[in-house]
């Protein structure tokens, strides 16, 4: 067997050409493989980076895969600045141009279609964490139902009064439970009417947002360019409307559109 000297990596799927771009400051030198109207990013890497048993080795070094991601992602960035992408998922790779050309064929309508779609818009990002214990005073001290279960819980003997905390305590928590279903759902039916297309994407754990707040909604947003301004008031009004029910906002992009192409990108 000949051993490969060099892969290809896909970055993303495009319309045009890129005659203006330089990616010299990322330390990539880019190239294009063309097929009926539609270009394929590419850039020459080694096996002992992306082949297939050496990507799983390296997944396991996160220095490496934040390094290689970031750059994935700038690449794919400074080309949406100017034109619609359909970006690929970090490590797509090929073993020749003839190959990527044979991507291009088998989903050339496809990929038309799905660009097409996305000409003219841009996904935003939007996370919502709650301070659960700044959420939990607030409720104490305002809930019908929690002051009434404290008043039983003065008047109760030793016993009796033990019981009624641990009740207390499913109450504080349905109470707590419902209110975030409740403030989350708001937000996002309020930014999916200015939005094309939106997603609700899996709630992330402390130990990847790294924050001390729990997360309570992942979402991500596909906005026309023309409506971007609204999306944005939309979301200022909505931190003003629950900045004092303990939950901050977190807005970020435009990203390269993956929640709104994943079934093609990832072909």
């Amino acid at each position: 067997m000949i051993a490969v000297k060099e892969l290809l990596y896909l970055y993303c799927v495009t319309k045009d050409s890129l005659p203006s771009y330089d990616f010299a400051d990322l330390g990539v030198k880019v190239e294009l493989v063309y097929f009926q109207g539609t270009y394929a990013v590419i850039s020459s890497v080694s096996p002992e980076d992306f082949s297939e048993i050496n990507l799983k080795r390296h997944l396991t070094d996160m220095s490496w895969v934040e390094r290689n991601i970031r750059l994935h992602e700038k690449v794919i960035e400074k080309i949406m600045k100017e034109q619609t992408v359909l970006p690929f998922k970090f490590g797509t790779v090929f073993e020749c141009k003839a190959n990527v050309e044979k991507l291009l064929k088998a989903n050339n309508l496809e990929f038309k279609t799905v660009l097409d779609f996305l000409e003219g818009k841009e996904e935003r990002g939007l996370k919502i964490y709650c301070s659960s214990e700044y959420f939990k005073d607030t409720l104490c001290s305002k809930n019908e139902r929690i002051i009434a279960q404290d008043k039983e819980i003065l008047a109760a003997g030793p016993g009796k009064a033990f019981f009624l905390k641990k009740k207390k305590e499913e109450i504080v928590k349905d109470i707590i439970n419902e209110k975030i279903s409740e403030y989350t759902k708001d937000c996002f039916e309020r930014l999916k009417i200015v939005a094309v297309n939106a997603k609700i994407n899996n709630i992330l754990p402390k130990e990847v947002t790294e924050k001390k707040e729990d997360m309570v909604l992942n979402a991500a947003f596909l906005i026309s360019s023309k409506r971007i301004k609204e999306f944005e008031n939309v979301i200022s009004c909505l931190k003003a409307k629950y900045a004092d029910k303990g939950l901050i906002f977190d807005c970020t992009g435009p990203w390269p559109p993956y929640n709104f192409c994943k079934q093609v990108s990832q072909i």
